[in-house]
């Protein structure tokens, strides 16, 4: 009987120690607000913990404006809420070029509870060839307008 240990395939995905975008080289970022001890940096730069936090309340918006344009295929968005029960919607959008209008990927919604559900980590796998604009909409509470958004972690690869 001849035998051989072979690996096991698994499909083609990002590798998480360094399939990931260098977005401070390859993105700008333009945002509505930020909290100045939780900076966007710290949620788009690996290593960060502290995320991005909005400093007013309400619908806020991240928009992430590649040069040169590059191709997405994975997304990846982390979410924590350890104090408010609320219900969160974020909406994920692109565009190929500057000034095109937005095309949507995904709009959901997530209830956060403290005494369970804490975070929300969402993994969209994508086929976008050229992306130039990619924009993540989050409206914090969709019962209140008191609410503060906050995004712990985005990675693009």
């Amino acid at each position: 009987m001849r035998k051989r240990i072979v690996p096991l395939r698994q499909a083609p995905g990002p590798r998480r120690d360094g399939g990931w975008l260098d977005l401070g080289a390859v993105a700008e970022v333009e945002f509505t607000s930020e909290d100045p001890e939780h900076p966007i940096e710290s949620a788009l730069i690996p290593g960060e913990d502290v995320g991005w936090r909005a400093n007013a309340p309400g619908r806020q918006l991240i928009r992430l404006l590649f040069s040169p344009a590059q191709k997405v295929t994975h997304i990846q968005l982390h979410f924590e809420e350890k104090s408010v029960v609320r219900t969160q919607e974020y909406v994920l959008q692109w565009a190929p070029e500057h000034g095109q209008p937005c095309r949507e990927i995904v709009r959901q919604q997530w209830n956060f509870s403290p005494s369970g559900a804490i975070f929300e980590i969402e993994e969209h796998q994508v086929d976008l060839p050229s992306v130039k604009v990619l924009e993540l909409i989050i409206d914090p509470d969709l019962e209140s307008q008191a609410a503060f958004a906050s995004l712990q972690s985005m990675r693009i690869a």
